[in-house]
C-alpha cells in the first residue's frame, strides 16, 4: 500500500507547496503554511463499479419554462431584502464579519422567527454551549421559539442527527471554522477540513431540501477566513459590516445565486437584538447639521435601494514632511487619485494639507459615483464654505476632470425629494428635474463645482438652480 504524502497547504489562499515556509509565494502572507495529509493514491480515471453503467445526460434548449425557486420567510424584511425574498429550500448561505459584530445574534433572530412561524429550525454551534445559547434567546425575549439546539463539531454526529427524513427545513452552523470531519488527520479550521466539512453539510442540504446558514470568521483584511473555493461552493455569501462602537450594522450581499449581488439590509444594534431599519436614509442624516462646512450629502444606490448619506471632510495644515490622508468608509486609492485630479486640473495646492475622510453612520461606500461629493466635502472644507442647504451630490469623476454620469440617477433624486431636498448637483447631459421635483445643477467638469463654491464663482442657492 502507498504511504500517505504529506504537504503544506496555505490556510489563506489554499495553495499547496512541499516544503514548509515562513510565508506564502502565492498571496504573500507569513506564517500561513499548515502540514496536511495527502490521500495516499489519486485515481487516474473514472471507472464504473462493478454492475453500474454511467447514466446519460438529457440536453435541454434555453426556451423552455422556469419556475422561480421557493422562498421561506425569515421574520425580517432586511434579511428577506438582501436575500431575494426569503431562503430558497435546499440552498447554502454563508455569513461573515468581524467578532461580536452580531452575526451570531442575527441567525438566532432568524431561526426563532421562522421557528414562531411553523417551520423545524436546528440551531448547532462549535462555539458556544448550549447554556449560553439559552441566555442570549432569554436576553433577546427568544426563550418560547421552539428552536432546536445542540452543541457540537463532529460533522458525522451532526449529519446523523439530522440526515433524515422530516428533519428541519433551516439549519445554523455557527461557525464552520469549529467543525472538523474525524476522516481527516488535519486540525480543524484547516483548509481541508473546512472544504470538506462544508461540502458534506451542503450536500445534506441539497438531499433534504433545508436551507443551510454558515457562519464563518473573518481575517484581518475582512475576508472569509478559509479557502476562496468555501464561497464558490455556496449559493450566497453576505457580509456583516459596521463597527461595534456603532449602532448601525450593514448585511451586504457579494453573491448571491437567487438574488440581486450588492443588495444591503440595515439594522441598529439596540439593547435586545438587531431591530431593522426600513429607512436608513432618514437614520443617517439625522444629526446633520447643514452650516459645517466640509459637508456634503451623497444620494448613493446600494444594490435597489437609493441610500443618502453625508460625506464629511477635513483639509488642515500638516506639520509632517508627507501629509495624512485618513479614510473611513472609502476608498483609500480613489482619495489619492482625486486628490491628485483637483491639484492637477484645478490648481489647489493640497500638497501640503492633511486630509481627512469620513462616511457617517458606519456605511462603506463602493460605486464611483461617491467621487463629485467627496469634491464637494473637500472643497468645502479647503474653502471654509458650507454647502448650499438641502443640497445633494453625485457624479464620477475622471482623470482628464471631467463629471461623467451615473446610472439610477431618477432613483437617487426620487430619494432625495422624499427627504425634503430641493437641488441636486449632478452630471450635466441630463438636467431634467424628471418626477422629483429637484432643480439639477449640471456639472460637466470638476472646475464648475469651485466655482459654485469658490470665491470667483457666486454661490448657487436653490432659486439660482431652478432658474438655471
Amino acid at each position: 500500500m502507498a504511504k500517505a504524502a504529506h504537504h503544506f497547504v496555505c490556510q489563506a489562499c489554499g495553495a499547496v507547496t512541499a516544503k514548509w515556509a515562513g510565508r506564502c509565494e502565492s498571496c504573500g502572507e507569513w506564517n500561513t503554511l499548515v502540514e496536511e495529509t495527502a490521500p495516499a493514491s489519486v485515481p487516474k480515471g473514472l471507472k464504473p463499479a462493478s454492475g453500474a453503467k454511467a447514466a446519460r445526460l438529457d440536453l435541454v434548449g434555453l426556451d423552455g419554462a422556469a419556475v422561480p425557486p421557493p422562498r421561506l420567510p425569515t421574520g425580517s424584511a432586511e434579511l428577506d431584502r438582501v436575500l431575494g425574498g426569503g431562503a430558497v429550500p435546499g440552498s447554502a448561505l454563508l455569513i461573515g464579519g468581524d467578532p461580536g459584530i452580531g452575526k451570531s445574534t442575527l441567525m438566532l433572530q432568524a431561526a426563532a422567527a421562522m421557528a414562531r412561524a411553523g417551520n423545524s429550525v436546528a440551531y448547532v454551534s462549535g462555539e458556544e454551549s448550549v447554556d449560553q445559547i439559552r441566555l442570549r434567546a432569554e436576553r433577546l425575549g427568544l426563550a418560547d421559539a421552539p428552536v432546536a439546539l445542540a452543541a457540537a463539531t463532529s460533522v458525522r454526529d451532526i449529519l446523523a442527527a439530522l440526515d433524515r427524513p422530516g428533519g428541519p427545513v433551516l439549519v445554523v452552523i455557527d461557525s464552520i471554522q469549529t467543525m472538523y470531519v474525524d476522516s481527516l488527520d488535519s486540525a480543524p479550521g484547516t483548509v481541508a477540513q473546512l472544504r470538506t466539512a462544508a461540502h458534506e453539510l451542503i450536500r445534506m442540504a441539497k438531499r433534504r431540501n433545508a436551507a443551510l446558514c454558515l457562519v464563518g470568521h473573518v481575517t484581518k483584511d475582512g475576508q472569509i477566513a478559509g479557502p476562496r473555493v468555501l464561497e464558490h461552493m455556496v449559493d450566497a455569501v453576505l457580509y456583516f459590516e459596521g463597527e461595534r462602537g456603532h449602532q448601525f450594522r450593514i448585511l451586504r450581499a457579494v453573491k448571491n445565486r437567487f438574488g440581486a449581488a450588492n443588495e444591503i439590509g440595515v439594522f441598529e444594534m439596540q439593547d435586545a437584538g438587531l431591530a431593522e431599519v426600513a429607512n436608513p436614509s432618514a437614520l443617517f442624516l439625522a444629526d446633520r447639521d447643514e452650516d459645517v462646512a466640509g459637508a456634503a450629502v451623497f444620494a448613493g444606490i446600494e444594490g435597489s435601494r437609493p441610500v443618502l448619506v453625508e460625506v464629511q471632510a477635513l483639509v488642515a495644515p500638516s506639520s509632517l514632511g508627507t501629509p495624512r490622508r485618513a479614510v473611513v468608509g472609502w476608498d483609500n486609492a480613489r482619495l489619492a487619485m482625486l486628490l491628485a485630479v483637483l491639484e492637477s486640473r484645478c490648481g489647489l495646492g493640497l500638497g501640503g494639507r492633511d486630509v481627512y475622510l469620513n462616511v457617517a453612520g458606519g456605511l462603506r461606500i463602493v460605486e464611483p459615483a461617491a467621487d463629485l461629493a467627496v469634491a464637494a466635502a473637500i472643497l468645502s472644507s479647503l474653502l471654509d464654505r458650507p454647502m448650499p442647504p438641502r443640497t445633494v451630490v453625485f457624479g464620477e469623476v475622471g482623470l482628464a476632470g471631467e463629471v461623467r454620469q451615473v446610472v439610477h440617477g431618477d432613483a437617487r433624486l426620487k430619494e432625495a425629494a422624499k427627504l425634503g431636498f430641493d437641488q441636486a448637483f449632478m452630471p450635466a447631459g441630463k438636467e431634467r428635474a424628471g418626477e422629483s421635483g429637484l432643480a439639477p445643477v449640471p456639472i460637466a467638469r470638476i472646475g464648475d463645482l469651485l466655482a459654485l463654491l469658490g470665491e470667483d464663482g457666486p454661490r448657487l442657492h436653490v432659486r439660482d438652480a431652478r432658474a438655471r
